[in-house]
Parts: structure tokens; C-alpha cells; sequence
């Protein structure tokens, strides 16, 4: 039987919460939008052409600009 690799250590559990807030003087801003179902808690995330909340399944679809012809 092959001796056995130690397991690799792990740090501390990183969560990417920092990425959502913005820093503007004493006070923190949030950069998405809030879920209208779920409440303040919960962030919708910003894909190409929606906003969609994780926990609920709640999306809102951009418009898209028309474009013009030559």
C-alpha cells in the first residue's frame, strides 16, 4: 500500500462578501441590487443580459439597446 500525502493546510475560509460593498467616506454602499422577494440581504447578480437571485430564482432582464442599421 502507497504511504499516504499529507493533506495540503488551508487558510482561513475567505468569503467574497468585500467585493459587493463600496467604501464611500464613514459609510458602506452596496454595489448590486437588493432581491425584491428575499429582501436586503440578498444580492442579485449581474449577468450579461439579466440580474438573478441565487436564493430564489428571481431575475430581471436588461433591454437590449436596437440597433441601427447602415
Amino acid at each position: 500500500m502507497a504511504d499516504k500525502k499529507p493533506a495540503p493546510k488551508k487558510g482561513p475560509p475567505t468569503k467574497g462578501a468585500w467585493k459587493l460593498f463600496e467604501k464611500k467616506g464613514d459609510k458602506l454602499e452596496r454595489k448590486n441590487k437588493s432581491c425584491p422577494k428575499c429582501g436586503t440581504g440578498f444580492f442579485l447578480a449581474q449577468h450579461k443580459d439579466r440580474h438573478v437571485c441565487g436564493a430564489c430564482g428571481y431575475a430581471e432582464f436588461m433591454k437590449k439597446a436596437p440597433e441601427q442599421k447602415k
